[in-house]
């Protein structure tokens, strides 16, 4: 063990700074440490971040599944020895694309790049893809066609002090980022806090008493009521005539396409007030004169088969204000996981290269072949997105051997029970993870890798910041990292380039392959993270990098920002209310309550649980779903709080106890996702997929409510022995 490290928490993308020193009853000691995203704050999980690094059930050997389905250990040898044949006896039998990676944005920017480089050189796939597609993907769209780049917040987090209005769309940072609250309190105070969500949640709750205003719209209807927003700055003069005229595109096309969407007609869509979109409207043209306004967008408005053109909604809107690209306003989205940010502009998605190059472009090709010291005829071209990539488990011309790092997707994908289904029809599952999580217990081999504080690397935290993670632990004997086993395995397969295990030299090498991209990190160095530096790209060799992007022009080649009509898409749903006998009626099979559910995340808890359900204080505090319902809602079926229901659609069917709160809307129930098995959430989300991103529909699920059968005594105790 060394002395300690000033590093960074392992969850979210506001990476709280942190310092692990050791301490006499625990592996490592945390204490805050300030930082501009949380100046010395930490939450309850980063608090008990250090707890899982020794806890009983790390995985520390790899183990292999025997025909009797139990998992024994092997050594390392054995296990890369059977890799390396299944591997190349895949691709001799069904061709190298029958062998694929899933990825994830936790991994180190390290990881990440040479998990890309192993897939396509060592593997020789075109098949990999990660779980950022769950995440980013529908914003990252919206940025790139609107800005010509992708940063989550273009802007320092500390520039949102001083805004006097900040709309906030799908995010509930009470309690996925706690720290961030501070960041809104300024607006609040001018009472210029406004979130839009069909919960009153913790942050939407954040603007009573004066501190702003909360919108609670249909589920699924947020593009609806940001076209609205925008109907009333056009039609009140509200918009910033100078800056569209100088700075953006395609004002005109826009204008059109929201002539219809006027603000008494959004809320016969929305249920949201029209007054209340005019006083939205006008609070953020005022903020813009004054302290500054802000649209921060989140996953609740982009998780759905239309979040591209939502968030480019609330692009088209901060644009007709003038807010990006201003010293004082601006638009945003929060990255969700810990390194969402750089995990995405790596190599990871299935259409990129490293540097946020695109994988068809010739002279990208060209540039990552000379980097790798390749022919660039052996990099693959663009492979499938996530929800595809899983859909074709174990088929006759899909993925038959699959390796999963950094992610849990019988847990996190939709439609979770056909993911399932997809992992046992593989040949040969590897997962890598630190903990049996729900995919590793479906893996051939689990292979044991370091957790945050054992390893070095960096991470690029949701304003597009470089930092350093720091080793503070020594990892158990038969634990690695996954460096070395892409190294190791790159070795056996005869792969062409180098790999290498050593966190910096991946980094140099990335460091060559970004430049000149959009996410250049040419420039950046450990020396200058170890320094203390502020490292946000692009940060090509020679600069001092940027903060503040879009200042005197945007990344398309004109240097304006680019407006793109957006309108909602018809989709035919089934029946928004009704009982059981019309479902029967419908052919549905179900009975219940009709009601749509969307999902989302406890303060406890972090993406699929695999980390925090293990921490002892986190699964005291939260330890079940539970299905928020209104009281309303609850009473005609006759359920109670605490109850067991049943949450079903043609997809699966949950089994949780109801929590009934006035917060939610009558015809909404809500469930977290960070749960296995009866209580997994995504058992009942589509695998239905935004056409522009890939992003699949998490928010908007139809589903049927109803009390637990009768035998639900029975239901109950096979549910405590699945905790």
């Amino acid at each position: 063990m060394t002395n300690g490290a000033a590093t960074h928490c392992p969850y979210c993308a506001l990476q709280c700074a942190m310092t692990l020193t050791p301490a006499p009853a625990a592996p490592l000691d945390v204490a805050g440490r300030d930082f501009p995203t949380n100046r010395g704050g930490l939450c309850r999980k980063g608090w008990t971040s250090a707890s899982l690094l020794q806890h009983p059930g790390r995985v520390t050997e790899p183990l292999l599944k025997g025909a009797d389905g139990v998992h024994r250990p092997i050594g390392w040898d054995e296990a890369l020895a059977l890799i390396t044949a299944t591997v190349k006896a895949t691709r001799a039998r069904h061709g190298a694309d029958a062998v694929g990676v899933f990825g994830g944005g936790g991994l180190t920017n390290e990881k990440a790049y040479q998990l890309g480089k192993f897939a396509r050189l060592a593997l020789g796939t075109s098949r990999i893809d990660y779980n950022g597609r769950f995440c980013m993907s529908s914003a990252a769209a919206a940025g790139m066609r609107a800005f010509g780049v992708d940063r989550g917040l273009p802007f320092p987090v500390e520039d949102l002090d001083s805004a006097s209005t900040i709309l906030m769309l799908g995010s509930n940072v009470a309690e996925t980022m706690p720290p961030f609250v501070q960041h809104l309190q300024g607006a609040r105070d001018a009472g210029g806090l406004i979130v839009v969500d069909p919960r009153r949640s913790a942050t939407a709750a954040f603007t009573s008493d004066g501190g702003g205003l909360h919108l609670a719209p249909l589920p699924g209807t947020d593009l609806a009521l940001l076209l609205g927003i925008s109907h009333a700055v056009i039609h009140e003069g509200l918009a910033d005539a100078s800056y569209l005229a100088a700075r953006t595109s395609g004002y005109e096309a826009v204008a059109r396409s929201v002539a219809s969407y006027w603000p008494e007609r959004v809320q016969s869509l929305t249920g949201v007030p029209a007054g209340l979109i005019r006083d939205t409207a006008r609070r953020l043209a005022d903020g813009s004169r004054r302290g500054g306004s802000y649209i921060l967008t989140g996953r609740g408005v982009e998780q759905h088969v239309d979040g591209t053109d939502t968030a480019t909604a609330a692009i088209n809107l901060a644009l007709l204000l003038g807010l990006p690209g201003s010293a004082r306003s601006g638009y945003g989205t929060l990255t969700g996981q810990g390194n969402g940010q750089g995990g995405r502009e790596h190599g990871q998605k299935a259409d990129q290269l490293p540097g946020y190059r695109k994988i068809t472009d010739p002279a990208a090709r060209a540039h990552m072949a000379a980097v790798w010291d390749v022919p660039e005829t052996l990099i693959p071209g663009p492979g499938l997105p996530a929800v595809q990539l899983l859909e074709s488990l174990g088929q006759p011309d899909g993925v038959r051997c699959l390796f999963v790092h950094g992610a849990n997707v019988a847990v996190s994908a939709p439609d979770a029970n056909a993911v399932i289904a997809g992992l046992r029809r593989l040949d040969f599952l590897v997962v890598c993870d630190f903990f049996l999580s729900e995919t590793a217990a479906e893996a051939d081999l689990i292979l044991p890798v370091t957790q945050w504080a054992e390893e070095e690397g960096t991470l690029t935290n949701l304003e597009g910041r470089v930092l350093r993670r720091r080793r503070a632990l020594a990892p158990p004997p038969g634990v690695r990292s996954e460096l070395w086993i892409m190294a190791r395995l790159a070795e056996t397969l005869d792969a062409p380039s180098r790999f290498s295990e050593d966190p910096e030299t991946v980094f140099e090498e990335l460091r060559l392959a970004s430049a000149g991209g959009l996410a250049d990190y040419s420039g950046i160095d450990y020396a200058m993270l170890d320094r203390g530096e502020a490292a946000y790209w692009p940060y090509p060799a020679g600069s001092t990098g940027t903060p503040r992007l879009f200042l005197d022009t945007f990344a398309h080649a004109d240097g304006r920002a680019v407006f793109t009509p957006v309108a909602p898409r018809r989709r035919t749903p089934p029946p928004a209310s009704g009982t059981g006998s019309a479902a029967d009626r419908a052919g549905t099979g179900h009975s219940g309550t009709a009601m749509t559910l969307i999902t989302g995340r406890l303060l406890e808890h972090y993406q699929s649980g695999a980390q925090t359900r293990r921490v002892a204080a986190l699964a005291a505090a939260q330890p079940e779903a539970r299905l928020q319902i209104h009281p309303a809602a609850a009473a005609a079926q006759g359920i109670a709080e605490g109850d067991l229901v049943s949450i079903s659609n043609s997809r699966g069917e949950v089994s949780c106890r109801a929590e009934l709160s006035t917060d939610i809307r009558p015809e909404t129930v809500f469930l977290p996702f960070h749960f296995p098995e009866l209580e997994s959430a995504n058992r009942l989300t589509e695998a239905a997929t935004d056409p522009i991103s890939g992003m699949p529909e998490f928010k908007k699920s139809h589903v049927w409510v109803r009390p637990a059968a009768a035998d639900s005594r029975a239901i109950e105790l096979q549910k405590e022995g699945a905790l």
